[in-house]
């Protein structure tokens, strides 16, 4: 089945909602992945965050957008979805951060060459109608020296159990949306490398991330979640999401542009 990207304008008041699935990237993914992208910028390649012009690509509600204003970045997030947009402009409000977001998609972004010193782009690949160009796009507006941080979803047996089947089609597991993910968008990592490689950038190591619960504690966590018997915000921190050596569901990297 197609992915239903429109999801994000019916469910764009409920980003910050922590009964609803999509909160579950902030109480759960955010976690893991936003130290590795805060570290991989400050350890891996001695960057101060402060004041970095950075883009968000695929921003969403917002959720990622705040940690990088919140470090000191001037964040631009870019999101097709108008209402979700309104969500994110209302809640950074809400928290006194100052952040542009503009409506675009990854694969034409509004912006001259060299405009953003770093462009993130998470929960997203999988989603966009052409990689290809999304990722020469990112290129075309990092100056040189720049930084592309990214994760996504391999495509895997594995994968496909847990992302699709577990997660979002077998009734008594299933915690997300019907038709948020279609298996064959998901990219895997040699497929990326060689989509970065085209677009003139290089890539760094890639690290996976996943939930420190074994296969049948997940299961049990996505049943009491069908069952109502917590929300989306505890179902996200009892994941448990960490950075892993295994790389068959989620993985995350960083790719540089050549001076």
């Amino acid at each position: 089945m197609p992915v239903d990207n429109e999801l994000y304008d019916r469910l764009a008041d409920r980003w910050w909602d922590p009964d609803s699935s999509l909160y579950t990237l902030c109480s759960g993914l955010n976690p893991a992945r936003f130290p590795y992208l805060r570290r991989t910028l400050t350890d891996t390649l001695g960057i101060d965050p402060a004041r970095l012009r950075v883009l968000d690509v695929g921003c969403g509600g917002g959720l990622l957008a705040e940690e990088f204003a919140a470090l000191g970045c001037r964040v631009t997030g870019v999101d097709p979805s108008s209402a979700s947009l309104r969500a994110a402009r209302d809640h950074a409000a809400q928290s006194d951060l100052a952040i542009d977001y503009v409506e675009a998609s990854g694969e034409a972004l509004p912006f001259a060459e060299r405009s953003f010193d770093a462009v993130y782009c998470c929960d997203v690949l999988e989603h966009v109608d052409d990689v290809g160009r999304s990722i020469a796009e990112i290129a075309r507006v990092l100056n040189p020296q720049g930084t592309f941080l990214f994760d996504t979803i391999n495509r895997t047996l594995r994968s496909k159990l847990v992302m699709i089947k577990l997660m979002q089609e077998w009734d008594s597991t299933r915690c997300m949306e019907p038709n948020l993910h279609d298996w064959d968008m998901f990219i895997r990592p040699d497929e990326l490398r060689r989509y970065l490689q085209s677009a003139g950038l290089i890539a760094g190591p890639f690290t996976g991330i996943a939930p420190r619960a074994s296969p049948l504690r997940l299961i049990a966590l996505l049943r009491a979640r069908r069952r109502g018997d917590f929300d989306y915000a505890e179902f996200g921190r009892r994941l448990q999401m960490t950075e892993s050596g295994d790389k068959s569901i989620l993985y995350a990297g960083y790719a540089t542009k050549p001076a």
